[in-house]
């Protein structure tokens, strides 16, 4: 007997309803939970980010780019013209020894021997970065937001939105810093993008995890206690913003509480590094405020923790005008060792591959000396240069053991395969999984991206 398929609009509707409310499930929970996981445009190669920010801008000539012709020519004035902020003299050889490393050969000078010596064949250094300027504020702004003076998303908000969190008790995009950068919080601010995906700021100068969240627990009521309080506070809040059609600042307020209840257990965990054997705190150097912060990067990470950030020191510690040789050296001796446990640890446990390491600063430094105004001491630093500069990536999918890229003989301007930050964000996000082209947000009538209308995606770094 042929079945009788024919059905009203009635019976219909009445027996499909219910699927058709599961359609639409997902969205509802994502609305519900904006942290919720997500899936990228197409498979990714890495799941989470530690940006190991060295504050001030690095001497590439002086870590990553060996240029023999500056030492042929140090003392001597330089057959090219240089554009930089204050006055130069003659060109400075490096007073740093380079060498190769690994089965790869990868050059690096000995500010960064132990990371170089352990990992160089995981490590990919672009040797051709560049940027638009060579103040701080504009520079920085532009690596971590993708514009130099306007409020933008920071990339790490730009993943988690796009992203959510493995975790929903923890962040999905953590900031560690001892103090605060130049431009502060606008280096990891989500501007118009919700609040939730802000970057949640710590003071590593604090050890202790009570001080490094305020507030984390309340010591007179129990947690059932707070959720009432929590419930009550949601309600309230949520009547007040339905008159006020969705003010952002308002939701960020209301999604911060949320967050903050949360936390409450997972981050003391996370953030206690007296939990890891004394081994691993010794690899770390954890009683220094960089091997802490590192060490506290691989337990985010290890929790689910999207994006974190590790500035090295809070006013520009790298901006070396003057004694460089002392101060790189002092500099490399607070972050060599750190960098290359985290590496090290991240490899062992299995987290290498799926972690992108990266390491570098908002611009380098130049071939020549600076000329110190109004002093008569001998010239002995080098001033900003954002017309090359070197920053490495290592795992989540990036090609080991390589150089890309070069500056000129004497290292002043990037001149082969050029890699502007534009391009570095879209590389970034592509090893996340994302098309940096298609991750948008609509606001003020228009669609925004991490890259503006920039960004080349530099594929031959990636394995």
């Amino acid at each position: 007997m042929t079945p009788n398929l024919s059905c009203s609009r009635r019976d219909c509707l009445r027996t499909m309803g219910t699927g058709l409310g599961l359609l639409a499930l997902p969205d509802l929970l994502h609305a519900a939970n904006p942290l919720a996981p997500k899936q990228p445009h197409f498979a990714a190669r890495a799941k989470h980010i530690i940006h190991v920010y060295l504050n001030g801008g690095p001497s590439h000539v002086d870590t990553w780019d060996p240029t023999p012709e500056l030492t042929n020519w140090g003392g001597k004035r330089l057959p090219i013209q240089l554009t930089t902020e204050r006055e130069t003299g003659v060109a400075l050889a490096s007073p740093f020894r380079f060498k190769q490393h690994g089965e790869s050969g990868l050059w690096c000078s000995e500010v960064f021997d132990r990371t170089a010596s352990q990992h160089a064949d995981k490590i990919c250094v672009i040797r051709s970065m560049y940027a638009n300027t060579p103040n701080h504020e504009q520079s920085m702004r532009l690596m971590n937001t993708g514009s130099e003076r306007l409020s933008r998303p920071s990339y790490g908000s730009w993943l988690t939105y796009g992203l959510g969190s493995e975790n929903q008790n923890l962040p999905g995009f953590v900031t560690l810093c001892p103090g605060l950068p130049v431009a502060d919080s606008s280096n990891w601010r989500s501007s118009f993008l919700p609040g939730i995906y802000q970057g949640t700021y710590l003071d590593t100068r604090k050890k202790e995890v009570a001080d490094l969240i305020a507030n984390i627990r309340n010591p007179k009521i129990n947690s059932g206690a707070q959720r009432q309080q929590l419930d009550l506070l949601a309600k309230l809040n949520r009547r007040h913003q339905s008159r006020r059609r969705d003010d952002p600042n308002l939701e960020a307020r209301i999604q911060s509480f949320e967050l903050a209840y949360r936390m409450q257990m997972e981050a003391t965990d996370a953030l206690d590094v007296s939990r890891e054997t004394k081994e691993t705190q010794e690899l770390y150097g954890a009683d220094k405020v960089h091997g802490r912060q590192l060490l506290i990067a691989r337990r985010l990470v290890e929790r689910g923790v999207r994006v974190v950030q590790c500035y090295h020191g809070d006013v520009q510690p790298w901006d070396s005008h003057g004694e460089i040789a002392q101060n790189h050296k002092r500099l490399g001796e607070e972050t060599d060792g750190p960098i290359a446990a985290l590496l090290t640890d991240l490899e062992r446990r299995g987290l290498l591959d799926e972690t992108l390491v990266i390491c570098g600063g908002e611009f380098g430094r130049t071939p020549a000396v600076e000329i110190p105004l109004g002093s008569s001491a001998p010239p002995t630093g080098r001033d900003h240069n954002h017309h090359g500069y070197s920053v490495w990536l290592a795992g989540g999918g990036v090609r080991g053991g390589t150089a890309h890229g070069a500056t000129d003989e004497f290292g002043y301007q990037a001149v082969k395969q050029r890699v502007h930050v534009h391009d570095l964000h879209a590389t970034m996000l592509r090893l996340m999984g994302f098309d940096h082209e298609r991750l948008t947000y609509r606001h003020a009538g228009r669609d925004f991206r991490l890259t503006d209308i920039h960004g080349e995606v530099v594929s031959e770094i990636i394995a």
